[in-house]
């Protein structure tokens, strides 16, 4: 089995040939090819490469399927006694991708 170990939005992500993940939002449309080069670990059977700190001319290509917003998160603020209540909302933006080819 072949795997990667790629960087992007500041977290890592343990990658194979045709999975779909959810990254941080990406500045591309849908149906784009997107690139990721700050690969940390490549793994192809039992062979296992890791790079100092990434590996040279490694690469992980990926589609975008599509950008959206994650569920609703509720943030609450009181002080008891006080009669302060603060309630705000937060949606989280995101990529979805579809890995396509990892090069080693």
């Amino acid at each position: 089995m072949k795997y990667a170990v790629i960087v992007t939005g500041g977290k890592q992500y343990r990658v194979a040939e045709g999975d779909v993940i959810y990254v941080e939002k990406l500045n591309a449309e849908a149906g784009e090819t997107v690139t990721f080069d700050r690969v940390l670990c490549v793994a192809e059977d039992g062979n296992v490469t890791v790079g100092t700190p990434v590996v040279e001319g490694a690469a992980v290509t990926a589609k975008v399927e599509k950008t959206g917003k994650s569920a609703k998160v509720r943030v609450y603020k009181m002080k008891p006694k006080k009669g302060y209540r603060r309630t705000q909302g937060h949606r989280q933006p995101y990529t979805r991708l579809t890995v396509e080819a990892i090069r080693a």
